[in-house]
């Protein structure tokens, strides 16, 4: 039987490892050999609530850092063809509160926060390189669980990959395929044209 989704997310977070397969996550595949190479963290299964470090502008890789991303918007509208998977991290109400609070602190600094690309390249060498308030996604993700009571791995957050998260066996899979069917979404924003495509337009008619 499925547990009551609101009784569920009161005792869960979730990570959403995507593969929008543009040119950078290509060629961070080469690195990783891994099917997923960007990990977010997420506190709601409808995906409302879902944050990061990456991209600030869907056409501008370089300028990137802490954001809260909008799957309906931004990054992942641009790239409608993202593959993901979906897992649901069992937590406890304090744990849970802790995640928020720890979320909370990096919306705070976001201006300061910048993207470890460094270490990003330097995770599949096996070496740390960490650089303050620099991160890269799947270092976030795994330093805010850190920070919130939640140690999942014997090593620094900065070694950890977005496939250890799909590794790990404190995860079960909620959903795989692609972003854009996932049942949970809300299939009306889907089909309204995103501000990128506005834009877009208005540009062709001026």
């Amino acid at each position: 039987m499925r547990r009551d989704r609101r009784s569920s997310e009161e005792s869960s977070v979730y990570i959403l490892l995507t593969d929008t397969g543009t040119l950078f996550t290509r060629l961070i595949r080469c690195f990783t050999g891994a099917a997923y190479n960007h990990a977010s963290l997420a506190l709601d299964e409808e995906l409302n609530e879902l944050y990061s470090f990456g991209r600030k502008r869907p056409k501008t890789p370089w300028l990137a850092g802490f954001v809260r991303e909008d799957v309906y918007e931004g990054t992942f509208r641009h790239f409608s063809d993202t593959q993901c998977v979906l897992l649901r991290l069992s937590v406890s109400a304090e744990q849970r509160k802790n995640v928020m609070a720890v979320i909370d602190e990096f919306q705070r600094k976001a201006d300061d926060c910048r993207y470890n690309l460094l270490g990003l390249l330097a995770v599949p060498l096996g070496l740390e390189w960490k650089r303050d308030n620099a991160y890269f996604c799947s270092q976030f993700a795994a330093e805010a669980l850190r920070l919130s009571g939640i140690r999942l791995w014997d090593r620094p957050s900065s070694l950890v990959a977005p496939n250890d998260f799909l590794e790990h066996p404190a995860f079960e899979v909620v959903y795989e395929g692609a972003l854009y069917h996932y049942p949970l979404l809300d299939r009306s924003r889907l089909y309204q044209p995103n501000q990128y495509q506005t834009r877009s337009a208005a540009w062709k008619v001026n």
